[in-house]
């Protein structure tokens, strides 16, 4: 495994993060195809022994189950605290980014982790309803007690993230170290505004969906359980598939000319493209075995131009 600080901060992170939306009771009614708690279990022991740290969930996630389910595979694994890096999210609630809801929020997730601070704290979206000094006071105040090492971000415009981040460099409050915005071979609108705001103040860039929802990773003929359930990646890509099948056809010809597999190519060209750790979620441990190994995959300049070639502009998803 390789390793990278996210940012500015002294946070050394594995170069993916292990998805935790797929641990949680499937009876929250999020999503139909989340793991047991000793499923869960197994991921996470089996991320471990391959050298990933960091690890990614919510406070919504399955409602607050996938926390849950994580805390207690650490602590039946006997993990020691300071050896994981844990990120968490608070928006998807009752006040959005108030000062309330982030402090109502913070105390619930820390309770659900079993630990006594978050690593990496992310704000899921933007909010329209707060004012921007107040959310950013309020998260400054988390960093200040202890609660939360460095603060992150997800998907939302390029100027609200740029705003956020001047609205604390302006009154000395703590920026944000990383952006985990939607990004894949499918989906690349952030390279017009968010991607290069982020490279421009050092935020590490730690994507989610990187494989689109699988559709990156095997034919689009072949069903799981996942793709005919999950009606969030209904959303985000079916009214692409047109243009995104022919994306999908060239990165298994890529993969072919590397004996890979399409997963593989895919991360491998997240990397080229800067990113520090994208999120994989994973329900099977030989999922995670091959994501790893596109560490060891370098494309080059004319696989990327032909990967990125058919790409035709998308409706804005993610950002609110």
């Amino acid at each position: 495994m390789k390793y990278i600080k996210l940012g500015d901060s002294n946070i050394e992170v594995s170069r993916f993060a292990l998805g935790c939306m797929s641990f949680g009771d499937p009876k929250s009614k999020m999503h139909a195809w989340t793991l047991d708690p000793n499923q869960t279990q197994e991921i996470v022991s089996h991320a471990l022994d391959l050298g990933i740290n960091f690890f990614d969930t919510a406070n919504t996630y399955s409602a607050g189950t996938s926390e849950e389910y994580l805390s207690r595979a650490f602590k039946n694994l006997g993990v020691p605290r300071d050896k994981v890096i844990i990120a968490s999210k608070v928006y998807f609630n009752d006040g959005y980014l108030s000062k309330e809801a982030i402090l109502r929020e913070v105390e619930g997730s820390l309770k659900r982790l079993n630990t006594d601070y978050i690593d990496l704290y992310i704000i899921h979206r933007f909010d329209y309803t707060t004012p921007i000094e107040e959310t950013m006071e309020t998260l400054d105040s988390l960093v200040k007690s202890g609660k939360v090492r460095a603060l992150g971000a997800s998907a939302m415009y390029g100027y609200q993230f740029h705003n956020m981040q001047l609205a604390a460099e302006k009154n000395n409050w703590t920026k944000f170290v990383s952006m985990q915005n939607h990004y894949n071979l499918l989906y690349r609108e952030d390279e017009r505004e968010l991607i290069p705001i982020c490279k421009q103040m050092n935020v590490s860039l730690t994507p989610y969906s990187p494989l689109a929802a699988g559709r990156l990773s095997r034919s689009w003929d072949e069903q799981t359980l996942r793709n005919k359930t999950d009606e969030t990646a209904k959303a985000k890509y079916d009214k692409t598939i047109e243009s995104d099948i022919k994306i999908s056809e060239r990165v298994k010809e890529v993969a072919d000319n590397h004996n890979a597999t399409m997963t593989q190519i895919a991360l491998a060209w997240q990397f080229k493209k800067g990113i520090a750790a994208p999120i994989i979620g994973a329900t099977k441990a030989k999922y995670i075995d091959d994501s790893v190994k596109s560490l060891d995959i370098i494309l080059s300049d004319d696989e990327v131009k032909y990967l990125e070639e058919l790409y035709e502009p998308h409706k804005i998803v993610g950002a609110r």
